[in-house]
């Protein structure tokens, strides 16, 4: 069982290695990470290392959201709006937890091989 805790460590570090090259005042989404590292059907563990990234301050998990531009992650920051607040301190505009005009703001991640 060790081994796959190891391949999880090492997956979530590359995870956090894509999202620290995420520019302030842009956005991914989980799926385009999972797509970069090789994995395109793992987004949802993607989202499970978001979750976990929470103690490293230089990982800037408000800036991994949905497909779509929806603000799924949310309830996983302190406080009820911390990730709506966040980027709304990058300049940009969310309405009803969904960014507004998502595709402007959108980071296409480079592959991490």
């Amino acid at each position: 069982m060790k081994n796959s805790t190891s391949n999880n460590d090492n997956f979530f570090e590359r995870v956090y290695e894509i999202v620290r090259q995420i520019p302030e005042g842009k956005v991914t989404s989980y799926g385009a990470i999972a797509k970069a590292l090789g994995a395109a059907r793992s987004a949802r563990m993607v989202g499970w290392a978001m979750n976990a990234s929470h103690n490293l301050e230089d990982v800037p998990a408000h800036r991994v959201v949905n497909r779509i531009g929806m603000l799924s992650g949310k309830h996983h920051f302190e406080g009820t709006n911390l990730m709506q607040q966040l980027l709304e301190n990058e300049g940009i505009k969310i309405i009803d937890n969904q960014i507004v005009n998502f595709d402007t703001h959108f980071w296409e991640p480079k592959p991490n091989k």
